[in-house]
């Protein structure tokens, strides 16, 4: 029910005024259809101010907090890295609580302690090959992580076993180009 109606209701038991087809009428609609549209953008605001709802505004001014822009494309995700970045604390450097700060990349990142002083490997389990913008991706991982660790970054693709697997034609294989062939996984 718009605001128009809901104040005509309120009136019509008093029985003193002509809401229908008059000046009071026409002035209760205007008043009405302006409330309509400040309730809109007071839902649309407070859609906005909490992360796990906001889809547009919100989420470009939480982003623009950051140093780095997470690579998330989609709302959702964006939203989903950014909790993760405010979640990063002072003293969160245990294996689980880097790998839950990590996704403020905007990807799965995966770090792992590798047995070697002061090194950790970084990978992308959902993403076979090098992601699309690693660059940015790298310098936010190395803003993440402690300074002194070095960051040995591993990548993954097909093996010509899994090529193998596919029983794939001649033809098949002709419409493909490389790096096309190395990260076409199931």
């Amino acid at each position: 029910m718009s605001n128009a109606e809901h104040i005509k209701q309120l009136l019509r038991p008093l029985g003193i005024y002509k809401l229908e087809h008059s000046y009071l009428g026409a002035e209760l609609e205007c008043i009405g259809g302006a409330l309509d549209r400040m309730e809109a953008e007071l839902e649309q605001i407070q859609r906005e101010m909490c992360l796990v709802t906001a889809r547009d505004q919100g989420l470009e001014q939480v982003a623009r907090l950051f140093a780095r822009r997470p690579a998330a494309q989609e709302s959702e995700q964006l939203a989903w890295a950014l909790m993760a970045l405010l979640r990063i604390g002072g003293d969160g450097f245990t294996h689980r609580a880097l790998n839950d700060t990590l996704a403020g990349c905007g990807l799965n990142v995966m770090v792992r302690e590798t047995g070697l002083v002061n090194t950790v490997d970084v990978r992308f389990p959902d993403v076979p090959g090098i992601p699309e913008e690693f660059e940015r991706i790298r310098v936010l991982v190395e803003d993440i992580l402690p300074a002194h660790l070095l960051v040995r970054y591993l990548f993954w693709y097909q093996t010509w076993g899994q090529v193998e697997q596919r029983q794939m034609t001649w033809q098949d294989l002709q419409e493909l180009r490389w790096d096309d062939l190395e990260k076409m996984v199931e």
